[in-house]
């Protein structure tokens, strides 16, 4: 059937599926869209008034929206995509899908897809409810600035989720994998706690990485003392090589088959017993 299909609309069909798949699992949707709203209503409440943010004082809410928009589409695509891919590689779904007219990289750009409109879902999310709620100002001159910051971000952390899927051992150990490099790495990088004059290795060590710079790039664009059109060039780079990197990781180690361990022998059991 996929040899008379044309591909996008191929591709379309398969977004819409793994869009149904996400809806039915609760916990994914809850820690991709809810998770995030919960933190910005404690951060309000526990903060309130205003934070620090550069020479000048913002609102609480104005501060922690974009940064916690920033972190629910990084899990949105980084780790969602990374535990879905591997436990489907473990169930046997992507060897499957090899078997089939269906193109392998149709199937994969599908997953991506869809990983990037929940991103986009979280992210707009977020946003909506913190000009609603929480009075966050939105400047219609930045827009355009804080789109393409989107754009490079949610494709750097995709194709970083997919090296994630390819270099896990099983789908076991995906979710394990993905929180133990992101959550660490949202302490550090303003996502969860504004951080006054850190010492001097932890700021490096925050910079190397990319979410950093995806939360003050994404940040600068709804801070309203921003005084030009906050196009972060230096920070985008930054993410584009790392979404670069991760791609080429992923190409080189992809596989479709399962990798043969325990593991994932025990995945497929666990999966089968639940149908």
């Amino acid at each position: 059937m996929a040899d008379h299909v044309p591909v996008p609309r191929l591709v379309w069909h398969l977004v819409r599926y793994h869009n149904r798949i996400f809806w039915r699992t609760p916990i994914a949707a809850f820690f991709t869209l809810v998770f995030p709203l919960m933190f910005l209503a404690l951060f309000d409440l526990l903060f309130g008034g205003e934070i620090e943010s550069g020479p000048a004082s913002i609102s609480v809410a104005q501060f922690f929206a974009p940064s916690l928009a920033v972190f629910a589409a990084a899990t949105a695509t980084y780790s969602n995509l990374a535990i879905g891919t591997a436990i489907a590689r473990d169930q046997g779904t992507l060897k499957r899908i090899r078997g089939t007219p269906t193109p392998p990289w149709a199937y994969l750009a599908s997953r991506v897809g869809s990983a990037i409109w929940v991103a986009l879902l979280a992210t707009v999310l977020m946003m909506a409810v913190g000009v609603v709620a929480y009075d966050v100002n939105v400047d219609v001159e930045r827009v355009p600035a804080a789109l393409l910051t989107f754009g490079v971000g949610v494709g750097a952390f995709s194709a970083l989720g997919l090296a994630l899927a390819a270099l896990s051992p099983s789908g076991d150990t995906a979710p394990a994998i993905a929180n133990a490099t992101l959550l660490p790495l949202a302490f550090i990088s303003n996502v969860f706690i504004p951080i006054e004059d850190p010492p001097r290795w932890l700021d490096v060590l925050a910079t190397v990485f990319p979410l950093k710079h995806f939360v003050d790039a994404f940040q600068d664009a709804f801070n309203p003392f921003t005084a030009d059109l906050a196009f972060r060039g230096g920070h985008l780079a930054v993410i584009a090589v790392w979404g670069l990197s991760g791609a080429l990781v992923a190409l080189a180690t992809f596989r479709w088959e399962p990798r043969g361990g325990e593991r994932a022998g025990l995945t497929r059991r666990r999966a089968g017993s639940h149908r």
